[in-house]
């Protein structure tokens, strides 16, 4: 059975999941990525392949470990993709953003797709039925936005990520979540709307640690899927570790 680990680096989080075909059995956060913990992972899964998708500055080690142990692919734009990426400086796009938008090539063939990225950053990736990644936007996420608060301001605390919000803050708290969970929320719906102004019929799919706080305040019909950045990379390595 083929067997493939997909490594997620991230500016927050480095993740990994582990596939059996094309089937997710195990995905987790990784305490660090230092030599030990790549070799424990790799001698307790025993993978056949590899692919890692970074926008950090890695551990560089680990891609000699993968490659010795296993078919090793690390996604850049030199890979090969189902999709066409006709924009002005196709080395610029993040690693993180190819997986997601061959994740929407995947899955919705035939469909314009805007994907939404809610880690460190949000993304915004448009990748329309002719599979062509035109592009999008990225703004803060929504870490970033609490954390900005709390460091350019005197008195402003650090609040936790919530849900549950109040459209009308009570206290300071919850007027920092009202603001910055409901606002960003407002941010996506309107983008989604000037996208429908534009292409009328596509998919929206959510993806990311952060969605579980914005889900329910979305007002737009969206597709969830915290793996589909995994999915995606699997998708990759199939046609780049064949």
């Amino acid at each position: 059975m083929s067997t493939t680990l997909c490594f997620d680096f991230g500016n927050t989080r480095k993740k990994v999941a582990f596939f059996e075909k094309a089937e997710i059995k195990e995905a987790v956060v990784l305490p660090d990525d230092s030599n030990e913990t790549i070799h424990s992972l790799i001698n307790r899964l025993k993978p056949e392949k590899s692919i890692l998708s970074s926008v950090i500055d890695h551990n560089p080690a680990i891609e000699d470990i993968l490659s010795s142990a296993t078919r090793f692919h690390k996604l850049s734009h030199l890979t090969r993709l189902a999709f066409t990426t006709p924009v002005g400086k196709p080395e610029t796009i993040g690693a993180d953003r190819l997986a997601l938008a061959s994740a929407a090539v995947h899955f919705y063939p035939a469909s314009h797709n805007l994907v939404i990225g809610m880690g460190s950053c949000v993304t915004y990736n448009f990748i329309n039925k002719y599979h062509e990644f035109v592009g999008g936007s990225i703004s803060p996420g929504l870490e970033m936005r609490l954390k900005a608060l709390n460091y350019y301001t005197a008195k402003l605390p650090l609040v936790k990520a919530d849900s549950n919000v109040p459209l009308i803050g009570y206290d300071t708290a919850t007027n920092i979540l009202s603001g910055v969970v409901l606002g960003l929320a407002k941010e996506i719906d309107g983008l989604i709307e000037a996208y429908r102004e534009r292409f009328r019929n596509f998919n929206v799919v959510l993806t990311g640690g952060d969605m579980v706080y914005l889900a329910s305040h979305l007002k737009n019909k969206i597709f969830a899927d915290p793996d589909l950045i995994f999915k995606g990379l699997y998708a990759i390595s199939e046609v780049n570790n064949p």
